[in-house]
């Protein structure tokens, strides 16, 4: 397939239906003989004079041919390109009597037909006709002919450059498209303070100085050939309003695009840049008249604009409404500005307030106050926020469901505040955009969709994922497709072969995101800012999950570095910003913090390996440094210059490191680590003249341990590595250290051979590490049982004191009447989860206790090879209720003993909350009753709807520290 055509095919997937059954035709644009013309029909919007000129440029995009365009039919001949209104005089004119095409579009929001007519008129040979329903409509079908010739909605905001052809040609067969999922569909600038601001100002756009109109022309091309239709400005004090800009208004007219505003900004009004000290307090209570005239100035100002109106009032800047002491007095004030803000609408606007789009978004403190029984007109919609990172908070009820404004979400693909910021890199996992996203589409949550997206960059794949789902949400519901819009985007930019190899990396970049994201990996929060801290993750144990972290992000570095020079030049600078920046970064952020844990921790060991680390840490800084400069200063030419900072509100986490104190004693000469024998303080167990084993090696298990040796002095060490068994295999078994970058310690793998070890009972064995006339041995320890009740099965079995079992490994599960546990593909920390859906959603309650069993179950078998109570540990997504009549419960019970009901719903940003958005995850831990040692099952039902389980562990007296998921402990997994 041609590298443009499958992204094409995608599009064709989900944008159009067929109006009639006939055959595929070639429609010409450029050949030895043919050059396409384009017309419009002069008295159409402007927004046709627009599109048919980008349409001009994206064909001498592909081709080096421009073609002509022409407002006069009669004046052009042979192929040509005809756009505009189906109610057009010029379409109809060339249409006839096609009254079934005008029949289908008529009324129809944002729709559009692609047609092609033979031989209309003497001069014209073909006639591709695009006809939309409406202004839009009409843009969303030139676009999808430049799609079709391989030109990217990315073209410009990612440089991504379209393959050169010298003859252009297009299938075409009628259709018409569907109507857009979601009505009003559009992105949120935000936190645009360094980025887009500041490249606008002094980059892009010097002659305003600012975002202005020649920012936004391009920001609201870039919507349209996304197919969405709302804005909400850019608004943080390093920006003028959009209204201070009368360019700003009137590009918005002329791209028909959708002027809204966000939650803080009621009736098109900035607050933080427009409502000064000079107007006294933004009060409703005291100095009513002088907000009343101020929203009254920009109703008149936005007439005639296509808007969305927020109701409402809060304080001036994402803060609690002035002059109310609490939710009582709050409601009744707040029913009052919205009938005044309805009635000045009314009246300015010149058609009853019920036509007129308004939204209400319950953002923090005015979720609360609308749940108070707060009045709301029923033709306002409800803008649903999600929690900030990427939770949404509260969906419809079924009273809410038929509210005639309907209800839409307000979605974070970036963030400023509390926890800690996310403004850097773009790293949301789809996986959980689309079950958050879908799962308000179910809940008819359809009207709006918004997403916040910082500066817009880099956050480009984000936003055409949201927008492809909110235009055409049916192919979403199934979770494969999340991978295979990835596959399909990043094919249709860089062609199949090259796509096998990038669509892997960036799908692993999000899901390692998924676990920490690179902003929050200082472990330190914002809002009170706090200093950066060491890890969570354990750098001792689970074969050093610090390192595995470091190494899965390391190869996904190493391939985009090897990837970049095989990159065709033409793409080279999409590369750079879709691909090698950001998962880059990401990889040196870990990088950074991870190599600065093991310099402090091994600086306690007396490692004189520590200060190596130290230096990795300040290289991964180094290399953030030196990749945004290239950023900023040669990417493109210097066309991104400002674009992108490398610490937003220069939080501790974006510092550079500071290199712990390392002092070896140079007596101690070397001395060994071995994996999970550390004490508390992170300090040897050597040191302290403790009896060194390794974890216990069982054959089910099939897992391999470390052995760390290392200089303490400087002094070079020829070591020896001596295994008591034969059935011991080493990675290596001699070696020497010496004081010199990388040499300084060596990390030795220890795996066992079982076709090796006797079938009789097996007695310990020792490796002995020798050096400079000193040896230490280390116990090794084997268990190669697996009982009958085990062997062979789908079963989960204790290995060194615990267990590990991911949601999705389910040994059976049995839907309920009303209630089934569904497997999500690429969702969450283990890349697969199960989510708690209703079989009948409107009639779906949460059963008694006694009718637990009845409900959806998920059952686990495992094994354990100890007695005792386990300690059960369940991590789920840390989801909120779908709406107010539910909370986040399911129900646990061991061996068919007594079910216990967990909830793990949080309330505001408590701080609980907090932790579970940084690590996206919620966990709740039981007490088993205590058990003996065998098989044993777990189950676990479903209660309210929205649960996503991701991991299980118990811990049967082993289980150590980790932050990422452990191996699971399968039986047979290491076979």
């Amino acid at each position: 397939m041609d590298k443009k055509k499958r992204w094409c095919l995608l599009l064709v997937l989900y944008l159009c239906i067929p109006v009639s059954k006939a055959a595929a035709g070639d429609f010409d644009l450029l050949t030895k003989d043919i050059r396409v013309s384009i017309v419009y029909d002069r008295s159409g919007p402007v927004l046709d004079s627009i599109t048919a000129s980008l349409l001009q440029q994206d064909i001498y995009r592909v081709s080096g041919y421009l073609p002509e365009i022409s407002n006069d039919i009669s004046k052009v001949r042979g192929n040509v390109i005809v756009l505009g209104n189906v109610h057009s005089a010029l379409l109809s004119s060339l249409a006839g009597n096609r009254s079934a095409l005008k029949d289908k579009l008529t009324g129809k929001w944002e729709c559009y037909s692609l047609s092609m007519l033979t031989k209309p008129r003497k001069n014209l040979n073909k006639v591709l006709l695009i006809a939309g329903s409406d202004t839009r409509g009409t843009a969303y079908g030139v676009f999808s002919i430049s799609e079709k010739i391989g030109v990217s909605p990315w073209y410009w905001w990612a440089d991504v450059r379209p393959e050169q052809k010298k003859e252009l040609s297009i299938k075409i067969e009628d259709f018409i498209s569907e109507p857009p999922s979601v009505k009003y569909r559009g992105i949120f600038l935000n936190d645009e303070d360094w980025g887009l601001q500041p490249w606008a100002a002094k980059t892009f756009e010097p002659e305003t100085g600012d975002i202005g109109p020649k920012t936004y022309a391009k920001i609201f091309e870039l919507l349209l050939r996304l197919k969405a239709n709302l804005i909400w400005p850019a608004m943080h004090p390093s920006t003028k309003a959009f209204y201070s800009y009368a360019g700003n208004k009137k590009v918005a007219e002329n791209y028909a695009i959708v002027v809204g505003s966000s939650h803080a900004e009621p009736m098109l009004r900035n607050n933080v840049g427009e409502w000064t000290a000079s107007m006294g307090p933004f009060n409703y209570i005291t100095n009513k008249n002088r907000v009343y005239s101020y929203w009254e100035e920009r109703i008149k100002e936005s007439k005639t604009n296509d808007a969305i109106y927020t109701l409402g009032m809060r304080g001036v800047h994402d803060s609690g409404m002035e002059g109310v002491k609490n939710v009582k007095e709050a409601v009744p004030l707040l029913e009052q500005i919205i009938a005044d803000q309805r009635a000045m609408l009314g009246k300015y606007l010149g058609k009853n307030a019920s036509a007129i789009p308004q939204v209400f978004t319950v953002y923090k403190e005015v979720l609360e106050i609308y749940d108070s029984n707060l009045k709301l007109p029923d033709d306002v919609t409800i803008v649903w926020p999600d929690d900030n990172y990427g939770y949404i908070q509260r969906l419809n009820n079924e009273a809410e469901k038929s509210r005639r404004g309907g209800s839409g979400i307000y979605y974070h693909a970036s963030y400023w505040g509390r926890p800690h910021d996310y403004l850097w890199l773009s790293s949301t996992q789809p996986a959980l955009i689309r079950e958050e996203m879908m799962k308000a589409y179910e809940t008819k949550a359809d009207r709006l969709w918004v997403l916040n997206v910082g500066d817009i960059k880099p956050a480009e794949y984000t936003i055409q994922f949201f927008m492809d789902m909110a235009y055409r949400a049916a192919p979403f519901k199934d979770s494969k497709y999340v991978g295979q819009h990835l596959s399909a985007w990043v094919s249709g930019i860089f062609g199949d072969s090259e796509a096998e190899k990038i669509s892997p990396v960036l799908s692993a970049y999000y899901n390692l995101a998924f676990e920490r994201k690179p902003e929050f990996m200082g472990w330190s929060q914002t809002e009170p800012t706090t200093k950066t801290r060491y890890s969570e993750y354990n750098h001792f144990y689970y074969g050093d999950e610090a390192q595995r972290r470091i190494d899965s992000y390391d190869s996904l570095e190493q391939q985009v570095k090897r990837l970049r020079p095989q990159i065709k030049s033409k793409d080279a600078d999409a590369f750079y910003q879709l691909v090698y920046y950001p998962v880059t970064g990401a990889s040196l952020m870990n990088k950074k913090f991870l190599y600065h844990d093991k310099s402090f921790l091994y600086a306690r060991q007396n490692r004189l390996s520590a200060a190596e680390f130290s230096a990795r840490a300040k290289e991964s800084y180094n290399g953030i440094v030196k990749e945004t400069e290239y950023y900023n200063t040669e990417l493109a030419g210097g066309k991104w210059k400002l674009m992108m900072s490398m610490q937003p509100r220069s939080l501790p986490v974006f510092n550079e490191p500071v290199a712990p104190e390392v002092k070896p004693v140079q007596e101690a000469g070397w001395d060994i680590a071995p994996e999970g024998f550390v004490t508390k303080d992170s300090s040897l167990v050597t040191a302290k003249g403790g009896i060194l084993a390794l974890p216990v090696f069982t054959r089910m298990a099939g897992k391999k341990y470390f052995i760390d040796i290392f200089l303490c002095s400087t002094e070079t060490l020829d070591w020896t590595a001596v295994p008591g068994a034969a059935w011991i295999n080493l990675s290596a078994e001699k070696g020497r250290l010496s004081n010199e970058s990388g040499k300084r310690q060596q990390r030795i793998w220890v795996s066992i051979d079982w076709e090796k070890v006797p079938a009789k009972a097996i007695p310990d064995a020792k490796i002995v590490i020798n050096g400079s006339g000193k040896n230490i041995p280390v116990q090794v320890r084997i268990s190669d049982a697996v009982p009958a009740a085990a062997a062979g099965r789908n079963m989960f079995m204790e290995d060194n004191g615990y267990l590990s079992i991911f949601a999705a490994s389910y040994s059976r599960k049995q839907d309920g009447a009303k209630s089934l546990w569904e497997t999500a593909d690429g969702l969450g920390i283990t890349g697969k989860s199960v989510q708690a859906l209703s079989q009948q959603p409107g009639d779906y309650k949460v059963p008694e206790t006694s009718a637990i069993k009845g409900s959806a179950v998920l059952e686990y078998d495992f094994f354990t090879t100890t007695a005792g109570a386990p300690l059960i540990n369940i991590f789920t997504l840390p989801t909120h209720p779908v709406n107010n009549l539910y909370n986040m419960r399911y129900a646990v019970s061991l061996d068919d003993g007594p079910v216990k009901v967990l909830d793990f719903k949080t309330v505001g940003r408590s701080a609980e909350w907090k932790e579970n958005v940084l690590s996206n995850r919620a966990q709740r831990q039981l007490s088993g009753q205590p058990v003996e040692a065998g098989k044993h099952t777990l189950k676990i039902y479903m209660l309210d709807p929205g649960v996503v389980l991701q991991y299980i562990t118990i811990d049967m007296g082993g289980l150590k520290n980790a932050y990422s998921t452990i191996p699971e402990t399968r039986v047979n997994a290491g076979k």
